[in-house]
């Protein structure tokens, strides 16, 4: 039986364990090793999803394991979900994400902790599979 994708909602606990949280963690398939990698980034929701600013842009480890690999498990407290990653590289969309970043954690921040070059992001949408359980 095929299983179906819903849109998480803000009813849904992933969403609630999202709310007011300035990282989350998320595992990442290796590109040479194949082992699974967990480590903690900030995030912003927008616009129905998560956005990731890798710290080092392209040359983020962990961005070049999902140009490799899209799959992400993202956990933020007890919830957790298996998603899919698209990697963005336009300048365009990579200075919306800047601009969202900034206003969560502050320009300051950003310019401190993010020394880049901030020229790619990630966007995981936030759906799962109907019946799928964290």
């Amino acid at each position: 039986m095929a299983r179906t994708r819903k849109p998480v909602t803000s009813e849904d606990a992933f969403s609630r364990a999202l709310k007011d949280r300035r990282q989350i963690s998320i595992s990442v398939i290796g590109r040479r090793s194949g082992r699974t990698i967990t480590l903690p980034v900030w995030f912003v929701l927008a616009e129905d999803a998560l956005w990731l600013l890798p710290v080092y842009g392209s040359q983020t480890q962990w961005y070049r394991n999902l140009l490799m690999n899209p799959a992400i498990t993202i956990k933020a407290g007890g919830e957790r979900l298996a998603l899919r990653s698209r990697t963005l590289k336009g300048a365009q969309a990579v200075r919306k994400v800047i601009r969202w970043f900034r206003e969560k954690y502050t320009p300051e921040i950003i310019a401190r902790l993010y020394p880049g070059p901030l020229n790619v992001a990630v966007k995981v949408r936030l759906q799962h599979r109907a019946g799928e359980t964290t």
